[in-house]
């Protein structure tokens, strides 16, 4: 599987405020950028977190992006992946709609009955790993159902867990021309952090966006 993080942030390296609240740092031309990327994927995938501060779609929006892709025989989208660890994904949220076939990957110790509701709500779940979910597992699980390119659009904690698997081969990230601030408020790459062996990046490209800039690297 080819593992593909997108992100935008503040020039602080900040995803939104602390209070978790969404904000556009990017404009039209990076929106229509994001739009492209989901739909040369096979899935777009987000950690719960981001599910609950911003009910995302995670949808293809150009209509000749979706033409394109029933051409080439896929989907009129790309499924939709949800982090969930415990289960937390509201049954009513966008990603659960009919647009798109969505999988939700769950700690094998959640409560079934939370299983059963996200099941009844159209969510196809896979249990992995016992209180977390185990990432690794959870792509092999995807890509054995034909997921063969994976788009990351965060937030902070999963995006540092793909990195700490080993799992991430390409990274984007749009700088917007804003500060931010905040001690708490999510930054790219969130959870413990690493020490030593860091993620080693080969910057690809750069290029002038939006009044910000795009960077793009290859991850070895």
């Amino acid at each position: 599987m080819h593992v593909v993080v997108n992100a935008a942030m503040s020039a602080d390296g900040k995803l939104s405020t602390r209070e978790r609240e969404p904000i556009a740092i990017s404009g039209g031309t990076d929106f229509d950028r994001v739009d492209g990327l989901r739909a040369d994927s096979d899935a777009v995938m987000v950690g719960v977190g981001t599910v609950l501060a911003d009910d995302p779609s995670l949808t293809v929006d150009d209509p000749d992006r979706i033409a394109a892709r029933r051409g080439r025989g896929k989907s009129p989208q790309p499924a939709r992946v949800v982090a969930d660890s415990r289960a937390r994904t509201p049954p009513d949220a966008r990603v659960l709609d009919d647009e798109a076939e969505t999988y939700l990957l769950v700690g094998e110790r959640t409560a079934s009955e939370k299983v059963e509701r996200l099941d009844r709500a159209g969510a196809t779940v896979i249990a992995t790993g016992q209180a977390r979910v185990d990432l690794p597992a959870g792509l092999d699980a995807l890509e054995s159902r034909g997921i063969d390119r994976l788009m990351v659009e965060g937030g902070g904690e999963l995006i540092f867990s793909l990195f700490d698997a080993g799992l991430v081969d390409e990274l984007s990230v749009f700088v917007g021309p804003m500060v931010i601030g905040g001690r708490d408020a999510p930054t790219l790459a969130d959870g413990d952090g690493f020490l030593e062996e860091f993620p080693d990046l080969e910057l690809i490209g750069v290029e002038r966006m939006d009044g910000g800039v795009l960077l793009q690297w290859d991850v070895a």
